[in-house]
């Protein structure tokens, strides 16, 4: 899905036969402007989706346009009482567009703020995303990690090769997985979660390798295994606790689920500041 389909679905799901509250209480013809404003510090994120329910909008609703005249740009740093946007049009139009505007908005910035904390207690290693991400929700979530300063793993199944344990099972074992996976001209890379699987899979012509819950001292004997720390990807149960121990012992590729999966939501709010 493409971006206007994911907002005209949420819209669609949010008043399914219009703002019955708004149409009964405001008039047509009330203009107003508002504010959307942190309530707690994070990054932003999700501005082009924000922007885009208020189009939307106002094109569905025929009373006239609404502005939206941005304060910050995706992946800058706010804090609470900080005014991410001014938002001028007719009244009906901006409260029926409000919730939508903001859920897209604050979780988005959820992501990217998780993201950000994420790469910081990383450093020097890089952060990566993985596809556990909200259904319909993929391309949005990688585009506030990127605004977090994250990087962005395979978008979908189609893009790369990741031999898992179910593949390994499947297929006859590591060896005969590879092998048919050498086929298809791509690199292929094997999960892993011991020394001697990490020998198998790097044996068999792996060319990366991706250890899943690994201890430090697991991590540090892969990558002297490895020889090359980036060919090693650490993945599973990572915290914001013990990712700085695993890149104490080496790691500098670490894939982090719950950056997309467990964010929570940026808290912020629209307030109407002005009605004419």
């Amino acid at each position: 899905m493409n971006l206007r389909q994911v907002v005209e679905i949420a819209l669609a799901e949010d008043a399914p036969a219009g703002d019955v509250t708004t149409v009964l209480t405001i008039p047509e013809s009330a203009w107003c402007r508002a504010e959307i404003r942190a309530k707690a510090e994070g990054v932003v994120a999700g501005r082009g989706a924000a922007q885009m329910v208020f189009g939307i909008v106002a094109d569905q609703d025929g009373l006239g346009p609404v502005d939206v005249d941005w304060k910050v740009r995706d992946g800058d740093q706010v804090r609470p009482e900080d005014v991410l946007a001014s938002v001028r049009g007719p009244a009906r139009s901006v409260l029926r567009a409000e919730r939508v505007a903001i859920n897209f908005l604050a979780h988005l910035s959820g992501v990217a703020t998780l993201t950000r904390k994420f790469v910081e207690a990383a450093r020097p290693a890089e952060v990566l995303c993985t596809r556990k991400t909200t259904p319909g929700l993929r391309s949005l979530e990688r585009g506030a990690v990127a605004a977090g300063g994250g990087s962005l793993h395979r978008a979908s199944l189609s893009d790369a090769v990741l031999i898992k344990d179910n593949h390994i099972r499947v297929a006859g074992g590591v060896v005969e997985a590879v092998r048919q996976a050498k086929a298809g001209g791509l690199p292929v890379e094997v999960e892993v979660d011991t020394l001697d699987q990490l020998d198998e899979a790097l044996g068999a012509g792996a060319d990366r390798i991706l250890l899943d819950n690994p201890t430090p001292d697991l991590v540090r004997a892969a990558v002297e295994r490895v020889g090359d720390a980036r060919r090693l990807e650490v993945s599973g149960g990572i915290t914001l606790d013990s990712v700085p121990l695993l890149v104490q012992a080496g790691a500098r590729v670490i894939s982090v689920g719950r950056i997309t999966h467990s964010a929570p939501s940026l808290d912020l709010s629209l307030e109407v500041i002005d009605v004419h």
